[in-house]
């Protein structure tokens, strides 16, 4: 857990700190309802589905081949904990960091940041230790794909919460 929670705690922690000193709230909360109205409509709508934002980028063979063990962990932790470097299918993530950027100051943006990131990597490690544990198991192509929509749904919904609170604080 400690290998993937801790790199994002730094990496969001710093990220906190880098958009609040920028001292932009206005503007990432404007974006958060640009962004979350656009892909929590696009969601719900169900027609046709915008691509969520991100990178297909995985971690590279060649930084795990002939690795020990321990190191596999490290450099999966690095790179997947913090959820930058690595393909993320919900359109959610990205406003995290728009969320980061709204906050009124330094201290509250560093804290928002490591919380973030301590979620977002324990979820992580949390999911990998899961799909370890359930490989007696496997998962049917129809549990994966009712799985998809259902989170994808949720992810719709939250995105609509987040561009209406954005909404709500840019009115107050």
């Amino acid at each position: 857990m400690a290998a993937y929670a801790l790199p994002a705690m730094a990496a969001w922690a710093a990220l906190g700190i880098a958009l609040t000193w920028a001292r932009l709230p206005g503007v990432a909360l404007a974006a958060t309802v640009a962004y979350g109205g656009l892909y929590a409509a696009s969601e719900i709508a169900g027609r046709r589905r915008l691509p969520p934002p991100g990178r297909s980028w995985q971690v590279p063979q060649s930084m795990l081949i002939g690795a020990s063990a321990r190191r596999r962990v490290v450099v999966w932790g690095a790179l997947l904990g913090p959820g930058f470097a690595t393909r993320n299918p919900y359109a959610g993530f990205w406003l995290l960091p728009l969320a980061v950027a709204a906050m009124p100051g330094l201290r509250a943006g560093l804290a928002v940041g490591a919380a973030i990131g301590l979620a977002h990597g324990t979820a992580r490690a949390a999911a990998l230790l899961r799909d370890v544990r359930d490989r007696s198991q496997p998962a049917t192509h129809i549990d994966a794909l009712l799985k998809a929509i259902y989170w994808r749904r949720l992810d719709a919904v939250l995105l609509a919460a987040g561009a209406a609170a954005a909404a709500a604080a840019l009115a107050a």
